[in-house]
């Protein structure tokens, strides 16, 4: 129980800062699919967890389930070490501390050549200033009694990221055995083959999401995900009515689903909360 407590808290720290991060680092032209990459880091994970059910088929439960959590913890290892020597910091925070000259050298790596990142930096300051200005003047009133254009920001923010949690997915990837049992798949070795497919395919869907973020836009897709995912749960549901249930029809009900939630819901819940909150509120705002 203790571990599973770290666990919790390096998910919740990892969800909260990575969408803010590559917001900050990212140029706002590319923001749309580098912000899709927290997402997709989750879902290799998924596939992984997939693969190892399929690797760890034929050994005993008591020493499957243990040598699984051992393997999470190298992917958690490698990142340290990249975090440690490869990843640079933010240029926000940097010019927050007083460190302008490390802002402007990580700005030039990130930016093309010759590009003037000096007013990057200014642009930084700016709104630094006025963070701390808005901090002062009405600090956790400004989320707690929003004024109406808070309000807005805090309805869409806020909403998107409730909406990623009651459409389901976790309900579906919880249950993804449960289903495919009841559809008639018995053998475990085809239920974690169509596991791993399945995981591909949302995998797949969220490079596809990244590139169409930037061209077509948050909402359109944001629609179309919620539409698809209503189909898709229908077609499931009307799968298991009656006696005779459909193995084909399940396993295409629930690829459909994943596909619409990779599309959109997915990878925009954590897009949108780092784009629609003012840099007054944004930091208080992911930590609710």
């Amino acid at each position: 129980m203790i571990g599973r407590v770290f666990v919790g808290l390096g998910v919740g720290f990892g969800l909260a800062v990575d969408p803010i991060y590559i917001a900050e680092i990212s140029p706002a032209a590319h923001r749309g699919r580098l912000v899709t990459w927290s997402e997709i880091a989750t879902n290799i994970g998924i596939v992984l967890g997939f693969t190892s059910g399929l690797a760890f088929l034929n050994v005993d439960e008591n020493t499957a389930w243990r040598a699984m959590f051992a393997m999470g913890a190298i992917l958690p290892t490698i990142m340290i070490f990249l975090a440690y020597k490869v990843m640079p910091e933010s240029p926000r925070w940097l010019v927050s501390k007083g460190r302008e000259s490390e802002a402007l050298v990580v700005l030039e790596k990130i930016y093309p050549p010759g590009y003037n990142v000096n007013v990057i930096v200014e642009e930084i300051k700016e709104g630094i200033e006025r963070e701390i200005a808005a901090e002062h003047a009405v600090g956790w009133d400004m989320i707690l009694f929003p004024s109406p254009a808070f309000k807005r920001m805090l309805l869409v923010g806020i909403g998107t990221a409730v909406a990623q949690q009651v459409v389901g997915i976790d309900a579906i990837q919880y249950f993804l055995i449960f289903i495919l049992d009841e559809s008639g798949i018995k053998s475990r070795i085809t239920q974690s083959t169509i596991l791993i497919f399945l995981g591909l395919l949302k995998l797949a869907m969220i490079f596809v999401a990244g590139f169409l973020f930037d061209t077509k836009g948050r909402r359109p897709l944001m629609f179309t995900s919620l539409a698809g995912m209503t189909v898709a749960l229908l077609l499931i549901s009307v799968n298991f009515i009656g006696d005779s249930h459909n193995a084909a029809f399940a396993v295409v009900g629930i690829g459909l689903y994943l596909s619409f939630f990779s599309l959109g819901m997915g990878p925009g819940a954590w897009l949108i909360p780092s784009e629609v909150f003012s840099t007054s509120i944004r930091a208080k705002v992911i930590q609710v």
